[in-house]
């Protein structure tokens, strides 16, 4: 008797215990990128990604219907994995329209978009194997639950499917840099194009459709409507990019305090990333320039392997993505603490077409407008220094090729489909970004050869004017030089902010 109540106590016992176990490990879902219930720290309930919204992504679908022409449809395809070696992959970045229509992270999709169909997703299948070495992915259950698609299929089911979906259409858009043959090869994808019906096809593929389409001016870009919609931004959307910009100040003044203990590019590079990422960014946005010295004059370097010699300036321009929205600025500092009197007068020049420049950005301004101004004010100044013997277009062109700035969100030159002639909007975000790159072989006097400074501004268009995002990074002088040579190892952050506020009183 004794035997049996204790055997069955011991299976109540275990029991109770499994129960409780099964209760503590609910399992959640895994869909290949984080859910609210799976990453709660990330996502808000009601989150798609985080910060934004279930009802904004339908929204941003709803007010893409509404430019789509009647009877076409848009095809949106998720971007590739691009391989650093046979097995080696780099790091996956996916799509901004992609990303921006469905909320979707990973490779392997095509979202298709139209007025009857409203958003069809055909999703990857991930079989033992892909589960083993790369995780799950999300699937057809995941692209009507979590992306909130009217329809999902599998791919391999893409050309049983997309066939009907196109048929009878008028007009079909797509994204040229994602493109793929896999729906590029249907019939009736084929015979749209050879009846000048499909627009937006990759030039590369040398397909003869492709070509005559071409040569009968029908090729268009989903992206003029896509970036229609990107151009302005959400209070969602300017949130995360205030966020963005933060992280980027914040990363960039460690970065000038460690300058000066460890002036070398590459060190500088990977303390601005480390730095990022610390605060919670996912990647870079680009590449960090940091140019040292006459790498400074070199507008896109990025080697990042040289030592900064003592008195030489170093450039850095750098910004992060938090959440698929990108962070830029630049600035331009003396590691030893001290501007030589060549470098402070044309920093000062550089630093004062900013500010005028910035005074400009408002709604109704455009960036064309903006950089002819900032034009302007660099001529007179270089001539008044004595780099320019006139104001003609040769030697400045060399000095300054680039614009003032560019459209800033999903994407470092976003909206890339919006005019510089547009007058602007609030919501919108640019950037204000003079620079002057002097070459060392260029004739101008030798004291200001092989020098480079830009000084770049995020800045958000509002009703009433502008807000400087990254107005917190320093670009003063004396601001600059104050805090190198007032910072030293291993002060505490503490010590930095008050340095910090004292720079801004």
């Amino acid at each position: 008797m004794q035997i049996l109540v204790r055997k069955l106590m011991q299976r109540i016992s275990h029991k109770q215990a499994t129960g409780c176990r099964a209760y503590c490990t609910k399992m959640v879902a895994d869909i290949g990128q984080p859910t609210h219930a799976s990453h709660p720290q990330l996502l808000k309930e009601g989150e798609m990604t985080p910060g934004i919204t279930t009802e904004e992504y339908i929204s941003r679908r709803n007010r893409l219907l509404d430019l789509l022409p009647k009877n076409s449809l848009a095809i949106i395809a998720a971007a590739p994995v691009k391989m650093m070696t046979d097995v080696v992959p780099y790091t996956f970045r996916q799509d901004a329209d992609y990303l921006y229509i469905t909320g979707c992270q990973q490779p392997g999709g095509v979202a298709v978009l139209g007025h009857n169909c409203g958003l069809c997703m055909f999703m990857p299948e991930a079989d033992s194997h892909d589960v083993i070495w790369q995780g799950q992915i999300a699937g057809v259950d995941a692209a009507l639950e979590i992306f909130r698609a009217k329809k999902a299929y599998p791919m391999r089911e893409l050309h049983k499917y997309l066939p009907d979906l196109i048929y009878g259409r008028s007009k079909l858009f797509h994204n040229r840099q994602t493109a793929i043959p896999t729906y590029m090869k249907l019939e009736y994808f084929q015979e749209l194009a050879k009846n000048g019906k499909v627009t937006d096809i990759p030039t590369y593929m040398k397909l003869e459709y492709f070509q005559n389409l071409a040569k009968n001016g029908k090729v268009g870009d989903l992206s003029t409507l896509t970036h229609e919609l990107r151009w302005i931004k959400s209070p969602a959307e300017l949130k995360l990019m205030k966020e963005s910009a933060s992280i980027a100040c914040q990363a960039l003044l460690q970065t000038m305090f460690h300058s000066k203990t460890y002036p070398y590019e590459g060190m500088l590079s990977a303390k601005v990333e480390y730095e990022c990422r610390m605060r919670g960014a996912q990647r870079m946005a680009f590449n960090p320039v940091v140019g040292g010295g006459p790498n400074a004059s070199v507008i896109h370097y990025s080697r990042n392997d040289q030592k900064i010699k003592d008195g030489e300036l170093v450039l850095m321009d750098v910004g992060c993505e938090l959440h698929g929205y990108a962070s830029d600025l630049t600035r331009t500092w003396p590691p030893c603490g001290r501007f030589s009197s060549a470098q402070e007068e044309l920093y000062d020049l550089i630093l004062e077409t900013n500010k005028e420049c910035l005074k400009l950005c408002k709604p109704g301004a455009t960036i064309s407008q903006i950089h002819n101004y900032s034009a302007e004010m660099l001529r007179k100044g270089f001539k008044e220094i004595g780099i320019l013997k006139d104001e003609g277009n040769s030697l400045y062109n060399m000095l300054n090729p680039t614009s003032i700035g560019h459209n800033l969100g999903m994407d470092v030159h976003d909206s890339s489909m919006i005019s510089y002639s547009r007058p602007l909007e609030p919501g919108a975000v640019i950037t204000i970004e003079p620079g002057v790159y002097i070459s060392s072989f260029l004739d101008v006097p030798e004291r200001y050869r092989g020098i480079g400074i830009r000084i770049e501004d995020e800045v958000l268009i509002t009703d009433t004017g502008h807000e400087v995002l990254t107005g917190s990074m320093p670009k003063e002088v004396k601001h600059i030089e104050s805090l190198l040579n007032n910072f030293h190892p291993g002060m505490g952050m503490e010590s930095h902010n008050n340095i910090r506020a004292a720079s801004n009183r």
